[in-house]
């Protein structure tokens, strides 16, 4: 019984270092990101995207989806998007359901962007702002933001 308490108490430990080094390297990460050093910050946000950081996974999707120091590929951005939504990150939610609508990365699929936005517009942290964006750019003629209006019922 000693044994197996102590081994859980290693493994608890363990977990908890991941994820104070997973934020770290975030940290990191986006201060790099943030000085247009795309490169380095790759170096540093992967390594927590791959820990399951939500945030690092979200900017590991705007690298690949603009091509910040790697080709463009929008599907490694959906791969990193569906990560980050997974766990509800808003933003992610939004950037992936413009995937779905724009079908880059991944086949069109209307139903699935309208899900994803709901998601996005309507989370308590985020999702007025989500939704002044869309409305923003709606106002300014963007097409696809007046599509993903129409889509959800705004």
């Amino acid at each position: 019984m000693k044994r197996i308490t102590t081994l859980l108490l290693t493994v608890m430990l363990s977990l908890a270092a991941l994820a104070q080094n997973a934020e770290k390297l975030y940290k990191e990460g986006k201060i790099l990101y943030d000085k247009e050093k795309y490169t380095e910050a790759i170096a540093k946000l992967k390594p927590a995207a791959e820990q399951g950081h939500k945030k690092a996974q979200y900017r590991m999707g705007r690298i690949y989806q603009k091509g910040y120091g790697v080709p463009k590929d929008h599907a490694k951005a959906v791969y990193w998007y569906e990560k980050a939504a997974a766990q509800g990150h808003a933003k992610s939610q939004y950037r992936l359901a413009k995937c779905y609508m724009e079908a880059k990365g991944v086949r069109e699929d209307k139903a699935k962007a309208k899900e994803l936005l709901l998601k996005a517009v309507n989370d308590k942290e985020h999702g007025k702002d989500i939704l002044a964006d869309i409305k923003k750019d709606a106002k300014s003629g963007d097409d696809d933001a007046k599509a993903m209006l129409k889509l959800i019922g705004k």
